[in-house]
């Protein structure tokens, strides 16, 4: 898939129509005395790649760093002049948890994305979301193939994760097994809607069966597209658990991609949610007794402060030690 690469984006080639409307759009320029990004105007309804055929694209937001500012000092009207203030009522915002300031920020995504993954995605209930319609369109046959790296045996540790990497003559087969069924299945669709693979009508005389019914074979590595409309704070929770090296490949590039709409957006926001969300830990009280205990150089062990084993294993994790 060909691409070209904006200020460090690489933007995803599409077809010949869906190109044409993207420069239609960013021709049009409207009069207004809202705040606007000059970072974010600049990649505004280009489609950034994820996956084999997936991507985001901004289509609209409302509010920037200073939104934040503004609604955190609202008796001032107006956030300070001096970025360092700025980023330090930020940072506080952020460090002590007070979310509201960030609501007042929204930003509005289109996204195509793999239908197992969407449904993964829609747990995120704080988000307003608006889905491609099978009932009433024609799915495209496009449909998510891992890369062969990307394919694992599942994980004896963690149920819901991957464990080791396949050796490639199984990944190749198991590729083959994921394409020829996807394949398949679009065929069977498209007999059901009485289309060949062209597109073109099978029998004149006949009609295909109701679209609604005739999706239901697709398998769930065929692609949606969907409007996302969430606002800054929850979106950054949404980060925090989907950017995280934990979560789930597939859905977690997508989150990275994000992250990098994120900067362009609000990046004093942005860096005060690396360093408070992404780059830091939560403690609990008891842990926070045995590390005070560890830095007076005191022993400590897990039965003393009462922890239970796997919450004591991720302490030391944490602190790359090994305790007792």
């Amino acid at each position: 898939m060909a691409t070209k690469s904006v200020t460090g984006i690489n933007i995803v080639a599409v077809n010949t129509s869906q190109t044409q409307e993207i420069k239609d759009l960013q021709a049009v320029t409207q009069p207004t005395r809202r705040a606007t990004v000059p970072a974010l105007e600049e990649i505004l309804y280009e489609p950034i790649p994820v996956l084999d055929h997936g991507f985001i694209r901004v289509v609209d937001y409302m509010g920037d760093d200073n939104a934040v500012v503004q609604a955190a000092r609202v008796s001032y009207g107006k956030g300070t002049k001096k970025v360092s203030e700025d980023q330090g009522l930020i940072n506080y915002l952020l460090r002590h948890r007070h979310s509201t300031p960030f609501e007042m920020c929204e930003i509005k995504l289109h996204i195509k994305l793999p239908i197992f993954i969407a449904r993964q995605w829609i747990r995120h209930r704080t988000a307003n979301v608006n889905e491609y319609s099978a009932r009433y369109s024609i799915m495209d046959k496009e449909f998510y193939i891992p890369s062969p790296e990307n394919l694992a045996l599942q994980s004896t540790i963690n149920h819901q994760g991957r464990g080791e990497i396949l050796d490639p003559a199984k990944a190749q087969r198991i590729l083959d097994l994921l394409r020829a069924d996807a394949l398949h299945a679009y065929d069977h669709y498209q007999e059901l809607l009485n289309l060949d693979q062209s597109g073109q009508v099978l029998d004149p005389t006949q009609d295909g069966i109701a679209r609604e019914l005739a999706r239901m074979n697709l398998p769930v590595n065929y692609y949606t597209q969907w409007y996302w409309k969430i606002d800054l704070h929850n979106l950054m929770h949404f980060l925090s658990l989907r950017a995280d090296p934990h979560a789930q490949y597939e859905i977690r590039v997508y989150a990275e991609a994000m992250l990098t709409v994120l900067q362009k957006w609000v990046p004093l926001t942005y860096d005060a949610f690396m360093n408070y969300r992404c780059g830091a830990v939560t403690l609990s009280q008891k842990a926070m007794t045995a590390v005070k205990a560890l830095i007076a150089g005191q022993q400590i062990t897990r039965e003393q402060v009462g922890m239970g084993i796997r919450e004591w294993k991720e302490l030391q994790q944490t602190l790359n030690l090994t305790l007792s």
